[in-house]
């Protein structure tokens, strides 16, 4: 039982820390509401799951085969997270503007995580230390773990933004809110290419 609650101790403290698919979970719940922002979260937990999967299976040798895919990897993602925080630092906030704005989708959700390097980072060194053996029971229980833990806590960053909504009533506060999710991942950014 105590490589379960290991698994989990891991799990919680990859998926809960700040990083640009929870910024994304915050801010969705505060423009959208909570039920509008679970699709995001699924669609991260699932495009997470995959990738951790993935990498147990096998893809960490193909990366370590062919080192320059994680750099090709890396600067994607950079430059994903840079055009996110560059269209959140330009939002209006309007919340009924005449353009109408899309909530993060299932799709979008998983596409965030397989272009985040963070969770990059996680998925190696998740299953570099609990299934570096190969195992194939191993990589499927510590993904199963994962994808709870995973879910319920981008689905508390969703909820905390939609708990945020009745201070966001008006378009300044709205846009304060998106410069400062602007700054935090454009700050993680720096954090990951200076790692």
């Amino acid at each position: 039982m105590s490589i379960l609650v290991s698994m989990a101790a891991f799990a919680l403290a990859s998926s809960i820390s700040p990083g640009p698919v929870n910024i994304v979970a915050l801010g969705s719940g505060a423009r959208y509401g909570l039920m509008a922002s679970m699709q995001h979260v699924t669609g991260a937990t699932v495009g997470f799951s995959a990738l951790l999967l993935l990498t147990g299976l096998g893809m960490h040798e193909l990366l370590a085969t062919w080192p320059e895919l994680t750099n090709v990897i890396k600067w994607a993602g950079v430059g994903f997270l840079l055009f996110m925080a560059y269209r959140l630092a330009r939002d209006s906030g309007e919340l009924d503007a005449g353009e109408t704005t899309r909530r993060p989708s299932l799709a979008y959700g998983a596409a965030m995580q397989w272009l985040n390097p963070k969770a990059w980072l996680a998925a190696v060194a998740g299953m570099g230390t609990y299934a570096s053996n190969g195992d194939g029971a191993s990589i499927w229980q510590f993904t199963a773990v994962y994808f709870v833990i995973c879910y319920v806590s981008i689905a508390c960053w969703a909820w905390a933004g939609a708990f945020l909504q009745k201070y966001l009533r008006d378009a300044k506060r709205v846009r304060a809110f998106n410069l400062v999710m602007a700054a935090i991942i454009a700050a993680s950014v720096v954090f990951l290419v200076a790692s």
